[in-house]
């Protein structure tokens, strides 16, 4: 008797070091989805979308990427709208499927979803594979629930531990459910935007890849990293991780191939340093769960903070009376990518001076953000929020010296626009009245 076996694609947009992909590959007949949320395209609680054009325009191109990878395999791409688990359950119906796998994701809904599958389909296998994480659980010297209260005592503990080498590219699948068949593919083509330097896929991530480790940039790494607006000054990886058309063992792997060939220093040691942030964030989301969204984090005392919509629309927009916030804010709306330092910057400015409730930017973050990661975005905004895993407690940064610091000549400022003539927080008062100004 033939087996189909489903594979659920969601943030491993790749046919290299896929463990997921080849373990559903051993069966007769294979169907390859990928389910897009309309949800993700109306307001949420925090009154913003869960994806920009921006992001939708990475995700297809990431796709169609990965689909046109696949046609040498003799397989397709079958790219669905709505709800992923009307979606899957419908399939594994109509073609009897017998196993349906996916990489292993630590997002809280992504894995109520998976619950809700296997629970609605007992006689079905359901496998998850991780393809997101350098380590395994089992391989961890503490239990999740153990798991470190801060970064550095979790960095300590794994940073010496053995990581496998990225597994071989899939040159192999098994056929299509139905020979002969073209799927229909219901996601539209988004807008092209030219202002953006990332292009989805695994083809670009990999050319990155290869750019960037057979370059002198890794040298320098700790030096220039905190650059606002250069492209070569940081790695650029986290979209193309976020999206999985790049893992993490794959560029560890050519860390330690530049390193083996142009030398070892602090430079490099600190992109190492920055994917254990990345993995440390993961661990701590699938340890929180729900937890992860709520407004006193992992606190026992709620932040004194609110939500001030007019505050909250200036931020937004960057309008606000800091320049840099603004030229920040700019350039992500503009183009989907801020720095890391610009990041803080902005996350400070909402909490600490506009005093809103941390959740809305990192929110408004996941609707921008061409990199966005459930489990770095929300950590690093529970981090910056005062309710995260950090011994120091709440990070309130002094623009100004920031900003002597890094944007010295204003360059960054001016190349955004982001000089106004705001000088106050609220054009009006709590009960919507304007404020006079004298």
């Amino acid at each position: 008797m033939s087996t189909t076996n489903l594979f659920w694609f969601t943030q491993d947009l790749r046919l290299d070091d896929n463990l997921a992909l080849h373990a559903a590959s051993h069966c007769d007949q294979l169907l390859l989805v990928y389910c897009l949320d309309p949800s993700e395209f109306k307001p949420n609680r925090y009154g913003v979308q869960g994806m920009s054009q921006h992001r939708l325009r990475f995700l297809y191109e990431g796709l169609i990427d990965l689909d046109k990878q696949l046609q040498p395999l003799g397989q397709t791409l079958l790219i669905c709208m709505g709800n992923p688990v009307e979606v899957i359950s419908s399939l594994i119906h109509q073609h009897k499927v017998s196993h349906v796998y996916t990489s292993d994701s630590v997002g809280n809904y992504e894995r109520k979803r998976w619950k809700t599958l296997t629970q609605r389909h007992q006689d079905v296998d359901f496998t998850r594979v991780n393809t997101t994480r350098l380590f395994e659980l089992d391989q961890l010297p503490f239990s999740l629930e153990n798991l470190p209260a801060s970064f550095s005592g979790f960095r300590k503990r794994v940073e010496d531990l053995p990581i496998n080498a990225p597994c071989p590219r899939i040159t192999h699948l098994p056929p299509l459910v139905t020979r002969n068949h073209s799927w229909p593919v219901t996601l539209d083509r988004p807008e092209s935007d030219d202002s953006s330097p990332f292009v989805g896929g695994e083809t670009a991530a990999l050319e990155h890849l290869k750019d960037y480790f057979s370059s002198q940039a890794p040298q320098t790494y700790k030096e220039t990293r905190n650059a606002l607006d250069t492209w070569d000054h940081s790695t650029k990886f986290s979209p193309w991780l976020a999206q999985g058309s790049l893992s993490v063992r794959q560029t560890l792997h050519a860390l330690r191939q530049h390193e083996a060939t142009y030398g070892a220093n602090d430079s490099t040691y600190w992109i190492y340093f920055e994917l254990l942030w990345r993995e440390y964030f993961h661990f701590n989301a699938l340890k929180l769960g729900s937890q992860l969204f709520k407004f006193s984090g992992i606190k026992q005392s709620k932040p004194l903070t609110s939500f001030y919509p007019q505050r909250f629309r200036s931020w937004c927009e960057g309008n606000t009376p800091s320049a840099a916030v603004n030229a920040c804010m700019k350039q992500l709306n503009a183009t989907g990518y801020m720095s890391n330092r610009g990041r803080q910057w902005v996350a400070s400015y909402l909490v600490n001076e506009m005093r809103i409730d941390w959740r809305y930017g990192a929110a408004y973050f996941e609707q921008q953000l061409l990199d966005y990661d459930v489990a770095s975005n929300w950590g690093n905004w529970q981090y910056l929020g005062g309710v995260g895993a950090d011994p120091r407690g709440q990070r309130h940064f002094n623009l100004s010296k920031q900003v002597q610091m890094y944007d010295p000549n204003g360059e960054f400022i001016k190349r955004w626009g982001g000089e106004s003539k705001v000088t106050h927080l609220d054009t009006v008062d709590a009960a919507d009245w304007p404020i006079m100004r004298h």
